[in-house]
């Protein structure tokens, strides 16, 4: 077959967001591709988070630049995310679908990667923001879909588990990134020009991988979840009354309350990794930047085990309950290392990062239940708090830059998580949390009865509305 011939049968770009498919109601084997072939996105941009938090140590050596400028990266790169998540990928993603907001975040994660070629000749830590900033951009795309896809792409049962598994190989992608940065970046001649010229080959490197797994998204087949779909497979589980099923956007607070936590949370989380090697290097004696550059990369392996053990925990135990664990173990141990330095500090630094694991993917997941036909629209506003990444590293550089101690300064990220703790309080404790997640997360949809075929459903009259469907089930 040639390639005008293999043109020719791409699958569409766009999907009709009004129209009921089969997609929500995929069983394990049927989602077991398009789940695939999405994990392979939460890796690239894990390893573009560890290999940022990387970079904002070398460019203080470098540039010869403070621990607050040097935030100025993670504020470009969590910066763009409420850009996407809220505004043009979001748009796209409800007027278009999936596949066309991966194949466009991709895009722009090729283009910064790209910029930062002429940033690293021309030594500009502006530029170095600006390709950031764009890299962001793209990987907030991805973000925008890709999360709510993992969640609602097969039986809902397992949603959390999907998303969490997912985001573990996230987790691998920051092993390896700090990894790389250690070896890229910190060498003997990392104050020199040489230097600058790894960041530009590495991020060349990342660029053309980039573009070409754009275009294996765009000739794959992946199916589309409309919001007809989520709105059926709500109505499914009889969750809302109908007044409840048309209760306006705005007034679902849960979802707001959710995106807060999820803001909080990430804010905290990213200033934690962005200032964990000055963490290292100050308070344990005679340890360099790529000495802890590595130790960031073993924190981060035991994030990744937390993912993983968290996932399989959630098999047996609610995610909600597994969530409320796992965050108050990231404060209980977070609070320690403000008081503790060294070795112990370390160690405490790392068990923050192990139950940090499984909380941003559960948010997400958790977040975006039950809201039916607003769910794209929702999980928009959940990944938008992302962009707290932009905000509390600055507050965090600030306070350590004032103390000349990065050891107090991890009073700021304690202090926020306990804001973020207050939702995962909630989502067991109050009803109107609590409920949606259980009731959806006790369907079968997906396990007993298979889903219909595209044929089927057009041989049943194209019944386009989830209210026909409904009636007919009722009937």
């Amino acid at each position: 077959m040639g390639f005008r011939a293999i043109f020719n049968k791409r699958p569409r770009l766009r999907a009709n967001n009004d129209q009921v498919t089969n997609a929500a109601q995929l069983t394990l084997r049927q989602s077991l591709w398009p789940l695939t072939i999405v994990t392979i996105l939460f890796f690239l941009w894990g390893f573009a988070y560890g290999l940022l938090d990387t970079l904002n140590k070398h460019f203080q050596n470098t540039l010869g630049i403070t621990r607050t400028r040097s935030s100025g990266l993670q504020a470009a790169y969590f910066g763009a995310y409420p850009l996407a998540s809220l505004g043009y990928a979001n748009w796209i993603l409800r007027k278009w679908g999936y596949k066309s907001v991966f194949v466009l975040g991709l895009t722009l994660y090729g283009v910064g990667a790209l910029c930062m070629w002429p940033a690293g000749l021309n030594k500009s830590f502006g530029g170095f923001c600006g390709a950031t900033f764009v890299i962001g951009s793209g990987l907030g795309s991805l973000e925008t879909a890709a999360n709510p896809y993992l969640a609602v792409c097969g039986p809902p049962k397992y949603a959390e588990i999907r998303i969490n598994l997912a985001q573990a190989f996230n987790a691998v992608g920051t092993v390896v990134g700090p990894v790389l940065g250690s070896y890229a970046f910190f060498t003997e001649t990392e104050y020199d020009d040489e230097a600058l010229r790894r960041v530009q080959w590495v991020y060349l490197a990342i660029a053309i991988f980039v573009f070409c797994l754009a275009g294996v998204f765009y000739f794959s087949n992946i199916p589309e979840v409309t919001d007809a779909d989520m709105q059926f497979q709500v109505t499914e589980t009889h969750l809302e009354e109908e007044e409840e099923a048309d209760k306006s956007f705005w007034k679902r607070y849960q979802l707001f309350h959710a995106a807060g936590a999820q803001w909080l949370y990430t804010g905290a989380q990213v200033a934690i990794a962005t200032y964990f090697i000055n963490y290292a290097v100050e308070t344990r004696p005679n340890t360099s930047s790529a000495l802890g550059a590595k130790f960031l990369a073993g924190a981060q392996g035991a994030f990744t085990v937390g993912r993983f053990s968290g996932t399989l925990l959630m098999k047996y135990i609610r995610a909600r309950w597994v969530f409320l664990a796992y965050l108050s173990g990231v404060i209980i141990f977070l609070a320690a290392s403000t008081t503790q330095g060294g070795d112990v500090g370390i160690s405490m630094l790392f068990m923050t990062l192990f139950f940090e694991s499984v909380c941003f993917p559960t948010i997400v997941a958790l977040g975006i239940r039950g809201l039916g036909k607003h769910y794209k629209r929702g999980s928009g506003f959940i990944v938008a708090g992302v962009s707290g990444g932009a905000a509390i590293p600055p507050l965090t550089g600030y306070v350590a830059d004032m103390h000349n101690s990065t050891g107090i300064a991890m009073v700021v990220p304690t202090a926020i998580m306990v804001g973020a703790w207050t939702y995962a309080v909630a989502v067991n404790f109050i009803p109107t949390y609590r409920d949606p997640a259980d009731k959806i997360g006790d369907s079968d949809i997906g396990l007993t009865n298979p889903p219909k075929t595209d044929e089927e459903v057009g041989a049943a009259g194209e019944k386009n509305s989830v209210e026909e469907m409904y009636v007919e089930r009722k009937d």
